[in-house]
């Protein structure tokens, strides 16, 4: 490639994307933060600071989606020096007049999803995901040379409808896999026809799934795909579920332990791998923990997402697990992302029937608090995600949550309140939920979620160091500052309940009036606290 004219094919994802997370792949959420309640330069150094970029503008490691399409393509008709998969602050140096797609993979572009609706709803503005993603198309080698703009990955629902691609000047959109389909697309975008505006990406088999030829973020390595639970609010769970053979697994961990990465397992349920439909196949998944341990070079393995039905199911499992990886042995645990979304079973049973199973709707609560206590006793650490605002949701049925958090304060967790988006099988068939929507009820569940995340998360921080033996200062300081927001955070939450009598919506719109003080001025006084004691 002739300097500044351009790849053809450039493949990227927004900068908030583009980030290790300091080692903590949980302050990935950060990316769903309003802009502007974090100064810029602490959020991108301490919460999202940057992979490194080559010297070309490509990235040295890229999301794991991102990954497969580059692969997807270079199995296909193109070549190497066709494609580049860039890092989005160099778009400079890889975008010039013979570049005729930009292929982007988002999680969120219009800040609309969950994590972001929270924020949005509390702080105002814009999340950094959206902003990142609009200043990629605003991108003035963008505008100048105008590549057919191609949108993949999780978040690419949100930029169905033609009236948005066209406010966004977007061309196509594939949702769900894109691997058979992306070669087609792009095949058309280099020989300058019209792309179709939204694809249904047709479903790749586990045989059919390409192996990345370079490495991924955190060294993140997909062992399964889909999740077939029916969700209706959720889109993983809609789509097939497929797992793909150990000796692929193990070529992605070889790559990325080349580049320095140990391996992040990655599924919609870890304990699901190679089951018989609901039924957990202990002998695989241990198996599968067992090779990927003991492979050369692998010191540590992490885990992405479970199910606490198959834990609760599959005790077995979770404890040999937790043997393979000497959990107990070396004194550490092992964390992933799950969900318990409502201790309503009338609930469960309407929208999210799938979610309990083996067990029935009407053993929801108990599932939670043995799945809870079997993954204490093997020095697991569920993030658990809880929906407000679900459809049909009656006081009772938020009660019944607010009691299980309650019962579950024994146990070493984090718990993360979600507003209710409108997506999956329930888009256009429902309302997304709002702050302004918001009861005392909801209110007092939120707080009581907060409360319990508050009460573990400097202990599982600081715990968190001491297993990676990560360096002084990175600690220091990020202990420092989550120490200060904790203590604002425990004083937000005691002024909602004592002031404003669960009011969250008067607490906010207080706050936007500059009558009270959130997290904002406090993040600020942080930001200059820390720098202060850097320059002395």
């Amino acid at each position: 490639m002739a300097k500044n004219e351009g790849y053809k094919i450039v493949l990227t994802a927004n900068r908030t994307l583009m980030s290790h997370y300091n080692g903590l792949v949980f302050l990935g959420f950060g990316a769903c933060i309003s802009k502007g309640v974090i100064p810029d330069m602490l959020y991108f150094s301490v919460m999202c600071p940057s992979i490194e970029a080559n010297k070309d503008g490509s990235a040295v490691n890229a999301p794991c989606g991102t990954r497969k399409i580059e692969s997807a393509l270079l199995n296909g008709n193109f070549k190497d020096e066709d494609i580049v998969v860039a890092h989005p602050d160099h778009l400079d140096k890889v975008i010039g007049p013979n570049t005729k797609v930009l292929s982007i993979t988002e999680i969120d572009p219009l800040g609309i999803a969950p994590a972001t609706s929270m924020f949005r709803n509390m702080f105002g503005g814009d999340a950094y995901m959206s902003v990142k993603f609009e200043e990629l198309l605003e991108h003035p080698h963008v505008q100048k040379y105008k590549p057919k703009i191609i949108i993949g990955g999780p978040g690419a629902w949100q930029l169905e409808d033609a009236e948005v691609q066209n406010r966004y000047g977007v061309d196509c959109v594939i949702i769900g896999d894109g691997e058979k389909t992306i070669g087609g697309i792009v095949e058309k975008a280099v020989n300058d026809k019209e792309l179709p505006g939204v694809v249904r990406g047709e479903v790749v088999g586990e045989e059919e799934i390409p192996l990345i030829k370079n490495p991924t973020i955190d060294g993140i390595v997909e062992i399964s795909r889909g999740c077939g639970r029916g969700c209706k609010f959720c889109a993983p769970t809609l789509q097939k579920f497929r797992c793909l053979p150990v000796e692929h697994i193990l070529k992605e961990v070889e790559l990325n332990l080349m580049a320095g990465k140990q391996p992040l397992l990655h599924a919609e349920d870890i304990l699901r791998y190679k089951a018989e439909g609901f039924n957990v196949n202990t002998e695989a998944v241990a198996d599968l923990f067992r090779q990927v341990s003991n492979y050369h070079g692998v010191d540590q393995v992490q885990i992405s997402h479970f199910a606490l039905s198959s834990a609760a199911s599959a005790p077995d499992a979770v404890e040999e697990i937790s043997n393979i990886l000497e959990l107990d042995k070396k004194g550490e645990w092992l964390s992933g992302q799950t969900g318990i979304e409502t201790a309503s079973p009338r609930l469960i049973e309407n929208i999210m029937g799938g979610k309990c199973k083996p067990y029935r709707p009407e053993d929801w609560p108990q599932v939670v608090v043995d799945a809870f206590g079997i993954l204490s006793d093997n020095s697991w650490v569920p993030v658990s995600t809880l929906i407000i605002g679900i459809p049909g949701e009656i006081e009772q049925d938020i009660q019944l949550t607010i009691d299980l958090v309650r019962e579950l304060k024994e146990f070493k967790s984090i718990i993360v309140p979600l507003f209710f988006v409108s997506q999956g099988g329930l888009r256009k068939k429902s309302e997304s939920f709002s702050m302004d929507k918001m009861t005392r009820k909801e209110c007092e569940l939120l707080m009581e979620s907060w409360r319990h995340s508050l009460n573990w998360a400097e202990t599982l921080l600081d715990e968190y160091f001491k297993m990676t033996r990560d360096n002084h200062v990175k600690s220091f300081f990020a202990k420092r500052i989550f120490a200060f927001s904790s203590r604002k955070a425990k004083e937000m939450v005691k002024m909602c309940e004592n002031e404003y009598d669960y009011n969250m919506p008067a607490m906010v719109n207080d706050a936007r009036n500059g009558d009270v003080k959130l997290l904002p001025q406090p993040m600020h006084s942080i930001y200059n606290y820390f720098m202060l004691e850097k320059r002395q």
